[in-house]
């Protein structure tokens, strides 16, 4: 059957705002944060030497958040699949280059040439993109554990190995979590989620312990939870967390004044990365920490409006995936800040200085905002709803 489209109206203009907020407060926040580092390793040429690759990567960005809005997402569905393995080989070819020429580094990025990628960022985007593409052609079956519910779990932990041994544990973790969450969503049964949660829990726990430095977290983030920890050893281990609580307690309820930051003076480790969040309460205050979280709880909440509006299922799950995908990410960077989770790798989306992060998250929101035109097809008349009364 022929289908007929109707846009029934432009795009979430209110989401846009939300993200470009986000992305100039990020700048702002990144250019801070990473002047001192930037000095430092410059030798006190100059303090702009993140922001200036970090700008260049906004803009490749948001061209390419841009692009997405305009090309209408159903287009994705037919190369869904090929996307999901080209993935898995890119995961694959990461790791043998890094083999190949003997480098004792976590194999988290291929190296093009021109520019570096990191694979997993990929491998993130596609697996959403392919859930959503098998929940929308089985979603009548999903409930069938062995036809509907174990196929795409098998091939979801075929990327999740690929991501482990590179090895890169959190990111792994963070993407199961997002398939898994899409997978309830579109209709599996909670039992069968449960039981192949559980399962993969008590897989990991030993892979996540078999590397030494990963051991040493966990065992001083519950020491600390339990107040335990003491000893150099312990102090060292503990180093990048104790300085993150150091940074959010320096800035108080009114914070230091942006660019006032103490700890970003080299001592809070990669204060431009991954403890972004933290230079961010020194230096804005309880209220500004508050006022990113409450972005990323804004951008979430349009994008299940988007969802909840749209009636393809593609477009339903595609919409989940992404909003899952960006709450999770952000919510377990403040997390670990906050040291309600062990210290991790895991950025904070549109804010922490990296450009792969930075270039797939804008070209998810950007597919996020073609979603959210409403393109509807008189052929994906079903009575199929999603799970998102929660």
């Amino acid at each position: 059957m022929k289908h007929i489209d109707i846009i029934t109206k432009k795009y979430d203009q209110l989401l846009l705002i939300l993200i470009i907020i986000l992305c100039v407060m990020g700048t702002v926040m990144l250019y801070s944060a990473s002047s001192s580092i930037s000095l430092n390793e410059t030798g006190g040429l100059t303090d702009t030497l993140f922001i200036r690759s970090h700008l260049k990567r906004l803009l490749l960005g948001i061209l390419i958040m841009f692009l997405f809005i305009i090309i209408d997402y159903r287009k994705f569905k037919s190369i869904a699949p090929y996307l999901m393995i080209f993935s898995i080989i890119l995961l694959l070819a990461t790791k043998i280059m890094y083999l190949v020429k003997g480098i004792n580094f976590p194999a988290r990025w291929l190296d093009l040439g021109l520019f570096t990628v990191q694979t997993s960022d990929i491998a993130r985007f596609s697996l959403i993109l392919y859930i959503a593409y098998y929940i929308d052609k089985k979603r009548e079956s999903l409930k069938d554990f062995y036809n509907g519910f174990l196929p795409p779990v098998l091939l979801m932990a075929g990327i999740l190995f690929t991501i482990v041994i590179q090895p890169d544990f959190s990111t792994a973790a963070v993407i199961g979590l997002i398939g898994f969450s899409m997978l309830f969503i579109g209709g599996a049964k909670l039992s069968h989620i449960i039981t192949t949660g559980v399962i993969s829990i008590v897989i990991m726990i030993p892979v996540m312990l078999m590397r030494s430095y990963r051991m040493k977290r966990v065992i001083y983030w519950l020491g600390s939870i339990f107040g335990i920890n003491s000893g150099s050893e312990q102090e060292v281990i503990g180093y990048q967390a104790q300085q993150s609580l150091i940074s959010l307690g320096n800035g108080g309820f009114w914070g230091l004044g942006l660019g006032n930051s103490l700890e970003k003076n080299l001592f809070l480790p990669t204060p431009h990365t991954d403890f972004i969040f933290a230079i961010i309460g020194e230096e804005l205050g309880f209220i500004g920490a508050i006022f990113v979280i409450s972005l990323f709880l804004f951008i979430f909440q349009r994008g299940i409006k988007i969802a909840k509006e749209t009636t393809d299922p593609f477009g339903v799950m595609l919409a989940v995936g992404i909003s899952f995908s960006i709450i999770i990410y952000s919510f377990i960077n403040v997390a670990v800040v906050t040291g309600i989770f062990p210290v991790t790798g895991l950025p904070m989306p549109l804010v922490s200085h990296g450009g792969s992060s930075l270039i797939m998250n804008l070209a998810c929101l950007g597919m996020l905002l073609n979603i959210s035109q409403a393109k509807r097809s008189v052929s994906h008349a079903t009575s199929w709803k999603p799970q998102l009364n929660v």
